[in-house]
């Protein structure tokens, strides 16, 4: 005799294939889900802290008195100000030309006035830069600015002092169109490599140490949602020669980004940015990832 299936067994068969199915597909869609999670977390915390690392290599070079925080409708305040609280959300400074001091055998611009030198006179308005190749500085800084500054007239470079205590008043900042203050001189190329000629009033106190800067910086978010905005670069403007930062070129540095913070700790300038997915897994509500860094 031979032996079959009874209908019993068969429904049995088939109700215990379908569980173990249903099980099966759940544990897939939930290892789906958590890859997608596990991706976006990863690619959202790589996002992060390279935009963060963007910002203070920028701010590493910053003349730190001139750093200021703004918010619209409102005149800016020194960053160190302590009225500055989080609905200031605009960072602005101007940037030592690190670009154009790196060089070799000689620096593009040394950084030292030689105070003792006769071409160091107020009557010419010439100031001695010994070791500096003020020739290669104006290159590289015109390559750098799309020819906007190249250190002869009309395009000069902002020269700072080192050593004297500015407020953000000397940077113009508060000014309508950011009026020349007095810590930013104009400066070109003079007779030779190493002589800066001053096409600005001299101050009465000269230093022996400063720096060139070819433009100034801005973090501004965009005008979206508070939680839902574009974090952009602005840059190559100039406000020794009354430009805002609308005046500059656009670098977006981040999107989707819902916090960006800004605080100085006496010379440390801590940053805070969050950034989310806008919920682009699917699989439930937006992933953020918030990270801090600290300039000093």
């Amino acid at each position: 005799m031979r032996r079959a299936f009874t209908m019993l067994e068969l429904v049995m068969v088939i109700v215990i294939m379908g569980i173990i199915a249903s099980i099966g597909a759940d544990i897939i869609a939930s290892m789906y889900s958590n890859y997608l999670r596990s991706r976006t977390i990863n690619r959202l915390e790589a996002q992060t802290e390279i935009t963060l690392e963007q910002i203070a290599k920028r701010l590493q070079y910053r003349i730190k008195e001139s750093v200021i925080a703004r918010k619209t409708g409102s005149n800016p305040l020194a960053v160190s100000d302590t009225s500055v609280d989080s609905t200031y959300n605009i960072l602005e400074w101007i940037g030592a030309s690190n670009e154009s001091f790196l060089g070799t055998p000689r620096p593009g611009w040394s950084g030292f006035i030689d105070l003792d030198s006769n071409e160091t006179n107020r009557t010419t308005s010439t100031l001695k830069t010994s070791e500096s190749n003020l020739t290669d500085a104006a290159n590289t800084i015109s390559a750098l600015t799309e020819g906007v500054i190249d250190l002869t007239g009309g395009k000069e470079a902002a020269l700072i002092f080192k050593g004297i205590a500015y407020n953000m008043t000397d940077f113009g900042w508060g000014n309508a169109n950011n009026i020349d203050g007095s810590a930013t001189l104009k400066v070109g190329v003079g007779a030779s490599i190493d002589i800066l000629t001053i096409n600005d009033t001299i101050p009465t106190e000269i230093t022996e140490q400063y720096a060139l800067a070819h433009t100034a910086y801005a973090i501004v978010p965009s005008t979206a949602t508070p939680t839902d905005f574009n974090l952009t670069l602005r840059y190559n403007y100039q406000p020794w020669h009354d430009e805002e930062y609308t005046d500059g070129n656009t670098s977006v540095l981040a999107e989707h980004v819902s916090l960006f913070r800004f605080k100085q700790d006496d010379s440390l300038l801590r940053l805070k940015l969050c950034l989310h997915d806008n919920n682009e897994t699917g699989v439930g509500e937006m992933i953020v990832i918030c990270k801090e860094k600290v300039v000093y």
